[in-house]
């Protein structure tokens, strides 16, 4: 019966950490800058870590040629680019703060969104 005090102790104790280190990663997240850019720069894009557009750039020569199509395929080729950018910067900022976080498929889905394709790998046995 103590023993599973002391079991209930721990879990709560782990997920008051938890909480702590979410609340870290979110405000870290918010922070970072990951920017992505595309037709050689005519157009940039910067976004945080939590995936939101948080500037773009166009190069005002490529609104005085008026041509919509190729805008149209730059800002999300350049916006693309700075969200893949921004999960990699995920990934490793929440390896970081996950460490020592023993939650079951915790690592796969991490070392997953630094994966293009978005996949996740398969568990790996132990």
């Amino acid at each position: 019966m103590f023993k599973g005090i002391g079991d209930l102790a721990g879990m709560l104790k782990q997920a008051q950490s938890m909480g702590s280190r979410m609340k870290e990663m979110n405000e870290q997240l918010s922070a970072m800058r990951a920017t992505g850019n595309a037709g050689g720069g005519l157009v940039e894009v910067e976004v945080n870590g939590l995936g939101e557009m948080t500037r773009i750039s166009i190069d005002p020569t490529l609104l005085e040629k008026k041509d919509l199509e190729l805008i149209e395929d730059l800002v999300p080729a350049a916006t693309n680019a700075a969200l893949q950018k921004a999960k990699q910067q995920q990934a490793r900022t929440m390896q970081d703060l996950a460490g020592g976080m023993d939650i079951p498929g915790l690592s796969d889905a991490i070392n997953s969104l630094g994966d293009p394709s978005g996949n996740v790998p398969p568990a790996s046995e132990s």
